[in-house]
């Protein structure tokens, strides 16, 4: 039976734990926005052996790439991105300490493997709603890449933020489970 769970970053382990497929989850506190090419870029400096543009340890990435902001928005269109291009990425970034992401669409068995080890949780957010979604963003503040443009690296501050588990720790997947649910028997 699916829970309804209200979470604040950043995430221990004791709050990963609690969370299955289909549970409903509100986060609130601090969420990071990167796409495939701040991706990259982190991974590279991971590779130099350098320092990230902001503590990971316990934070969630949000995979966005909001429209600008209008005149008395804190920002534009805030709807989620296909998380299978953060696939190569997302299992180094678990070993240092992340604890969610939040995208849409299916994930890797690597990153899915991953999230076992690293006590790690992936969260959906509805597409299509991006400009509801950008209710729930309170503030926005430029951490790295501006050259990136909409895909640069930004600390939100989220209240509430509406998302559903997609992957747990436990090795359930919620759109397998979907397709198992209403399968036709022949």
């Amino acid at each position: 039976m699916s829970k309804t769970i209200y979470l604040t970053t950043p995430l221990k382990d004791s709050d990963i734990e609690k969370l299955k497929t289909g549970d409903q989850v509100f986060i609130s506190g601090v969420v990071f926005s990167a796409r495939d090419a701040a991706h990259k870029r982190l991974i590279d400096l991971l590779d130099r052996g350098e320092e990230l543009p902001f503590d990971i340890k316990g934070q969630i990435i949000y995979y966005v790439g909001p429209s600008p902001a209008k005149p008395g928005q804190v920002i534009g269109s805030a709807g989620p991105t296909t998380a299978y291009r953060m696939d190569p990425y997302a299992p180094r970034l678990m070993e240092i300490g992340m604890k969610g992401m939040i995208g849409k669409g299916a994930r890797s068995k690597e990153v899915r493997d991953a999230l076992q080890r690293h006590k790690c949780v992936y969260l959906g957010a509805i597409g299509g709603v991006g400009a509801l979604l950008s209710k729930y963003i309170k503030s926005v503040e430029l951490v790295a890449y501006e050259d990136l443009g909409t895909e640069a690296i930004v600390r939100m501050v989220v209240e509430n933020f509406p998302t559903f588990v997609i992957n747990d720790i436990y090795g359930n997947d919620l759109y397998e489970q979907g397709r198992e649910r209403y399968k036709i028997e022949k």
